[in-house]
């Protein structure tokens, strides 16, 4: 159960400097301003490795905190066969969702022909990394690759569906063991509680991070880098808010809440992947609010690190609604049958794209060379502006992966639906809220 500490004093809300998505947001403008204003200074090494710092501050803790959430969470259930039950309905979920995301892309694609009529010459030696990256990547490597060599490679690789793995087998193994695996299991609790304490320390320094982040990438890029390009910055930013708003706000209403209020719950983590333009960095915080939110513990460590490799809707739109783009300013005419195409490859090419640096982009190479190898040197028309568009997927992910948990958990029956409506409607402040007891 959880239980709420006693409300923050009266002047308190008046100190809204010392909330961290203020602080985020105050920290994003000026690094507009500074990256705008003075580039050269903005594009200096130490400028960046703010940004790259405080991501790496935060991918150190990915991997313990998924492998102590996920093992806790299934040494703590009763029945094995709902570890199954659980991961069968996610998938079918993510699936069902993604490929709506997919079709969403390709849609709005053919509805604005944006990329009709550029005249712009694709250099293939700006992406030949990216497609050398995604020719080299096969099903059958992807499906190898997740079983790792060794469980400490894994985890200091820090990645994500290997680590997953492993717990998800350790975690049936402790609780075969009843309790003999009293204690190791109450150890694996309070690490995962004193990582959560880590990661509340290293938020502090997230206004940091996101202006090191902002402001290198506008004075490296500036405003001017969008150029011609605009419109297919600005159509993938509105398709992106029209699946969030109509087709995860269906869900959302389907279950009895807001997603708009959702959005408003999620701010903090929602503003510090703006300012990194990387979903992960927020995914320790995402898991705890989500418990929070009234879902099942469980079902958060199974779902939430699952979804960041096979719940990628911010990337599936990006995918298709890119390669229509690169195809009409190519004047490559796809038939239906090619589209369909592309949106079969790119159901198999968007699993596994998380933690990938460049995943949205290196995705697209393998997508394009399969459809058509023409379209691969076309990569480079929309080179210069991804970075634009990473920060949207990004976004776009984290919404879709915890609509993911707290529909899943709704479908297990184990959706808290008094503590969700709770936090969302501001009942109770989710900071005041002490961690969910770890025998749940």
């Amino acid at each position: 159960m959880t239980t709420i500490a006693t409300a923050a004093p009266a002047g308190a809300s008046s100190r809204w400097y010392k909330l961290l998505y203020v602080q985020v947001l105050i920290a994003i403008l000026i690094g507009v301003l500074v990256g705008w204003l003075w580039p050269s200074l903005a594009t200096n090494d130490w400028i960046k490795a703010l940004g790259d710092g405080f991501i790496k501050l935060i991918k150190m803790v990915i991997a313990p905190i998924i492998f102590c959430t996920v093992v806790s969470g299934i040494a703590h259930i009763q029945d094995a066969k709902k570890v199954g039950r659980v991961g069968v309905k996610a998938l079918a979920y993510f699936e069902i969702v993604s490929t709506s995301a997919l079709v969403l892309g390709l849609v709005v694609g053919n509805l604005f022909q944006i990329g009709r009529g550029l005249a712009v010459k694709p250099d293939a030696l700006a992406v030949a990394h990216y497609v050398k990256q995604a020719e080299a990547s096969k099903a059958v490597d992807f499906i190898l690759n997740v079983i790792p060599d060794s469980v400490v490679g894994a985890l200091a690789r820090g990645d994500v569906l290997q680590v997953l793995l492993f717990a998800i087998l350790f975690g049936f193994s402790l609780m075969a063991m009843g309790k003999r695996g009293e204690r190791l299991r109450g150890m694996i609790d309070d690490s995962a509680h004193a990582l959560f304490g880590l990661i509340a320390i290293i938020m502090k320094a997230a206004p940091v991070g996101a202006f090191g982040a902002m402001a290198f990438t506008i004075g490296k890029f500036g405003p001017a880098a969008l150029g011609n390009l605009i419109g297919l910055v600005a159509l993938f930013y509105a398709t992106a808010a029209l699946f969030v708003v109509l087709v995860l706000g269906l869900i959302a209403r389907f279950i009895g809440f807001s997603i708009f209020k959702f959005i408003t719950y999620i701010k903090d983590e929602l503003l510090i992947v703006l300012g990194t333009s990387s979903s992960e960095s927020a995914l320790p915080q995402l898991m705890e609010k989500l418990e929070r939110l009234g879902c099942s513990k469980s079902v958060v460590g199974l779902v939430v690190p699952t979804g960041y490799s096979f719940n990628l809707d911010g990337t599936n739109i990006y995918m298709t609604l890119a390669t229509l783009f690169i195809a009409q300013a190519l004047g490559v005419d796809l038939t239906f049958s090619q589209q369909l195409t592309i949106l079969f490859v790119a159901i198999l090419t968007s699993k596994g794209a998380s933690g990938v640096t460049g995943a949205g982009f290196i995705t697209l190479a393998a997508t394009l060379s399969v459809v058509n190898p023409v379209l691969v040197p076309g990569m480079a028309i929309v080179f210069s502006i991804d970075k634009f568009m990473s920060e949207v997927r990004a976004l776009t992910n984290i919404v879709g992966n915890g609509i993911a948990a707290v529909f899943v958990s709704w479908w297990e029956g184990e959706l808290e639906h008094t503590t969700l409506h709770a936090r969302l409607n501001r009942d109770s402040d989710p900071d005041d809220v002490q961690p969910r007891s770890k025998a749940q």
